[in-house]
């Protein structure tokens, strides 16, 4: 019986070269899909947060007994706002940290979007307040959650405090038109 001779084993530089073009190919044409789906999370979880202090901010004033404010602020890096007792211009949005109140205002919660977020939040209204006796609101107003694209959520705030949820844009799907 003849032995053969032993095969050799792995790759020949040519077949990885081969592998590693694909690779490159395929990763290239993936990364925008995979930009608009890490945006489209961002403004989801930025909408999901806002929903979720409105109502922080409307049952804060009915468990503290006191009126609890709802503030917008535009940054020249982004967008903030600011959960707070006291007047509508009580409490500013600092850096990164929480947001800085005069006497006798309180900060309850502050949420800054940078612009390395491609998330902005805006309002017709400078503040909300929520009444503690009722947990209504005024003034009224539209909240606009702006992500990349232009594509944009909004929450109508109504006078019982109340927050209804649409996009303007179809391109945001689980949201009604408006």
């Amino acid at each position: 019986m003849k032995a053969h001779p032993p095969r050799p084993c792995g790759f020949t530089l040519i077949e990885a070269s081969a592998v590693l073009a694909i690779t490159t190919i395929l990763a290239t044409t993936a990364a925008p899909g995979m930009q608009a789906l890490i945006d489209a999370r961002r403004l989801d979880n930025a909408s999901a947060q806002l929903a979720s202090d409105i109502h922080l901010t409307r049952v804060a004033a009915v468990t503290r007994n006191q009126p609890v404010r709802l503030t917008f602020a535009p940054r020249s890096a982004g967008s903030c706002y600011v959960i707070h007792t006291g007047s509508a211009n009580a409490c500013q949005c600092g850096g990164e940290g929480p947001a800085v109140c005069s006497e006798p205002a309180r900060e309850i919660k502050t949420v800054v979007l940078n612009d390395a977020d491609h998330v902005r939040i805006s309002a017709n209204v400078n503040s909300v307040l929520f009444d503690p006796l009722h947990g209504t609101s005024s003034p009224t107003g539209t909240v606009r959650v702006t992500g990349a694209g232009g594509r944009e959520v909004r929450y109508i705030i109504n006078i019982m405090g109340r927050a209804r949820t649409c996009s303007p844009s179809p391109s945001v799907p689980g949201y009604r038109a408006c």
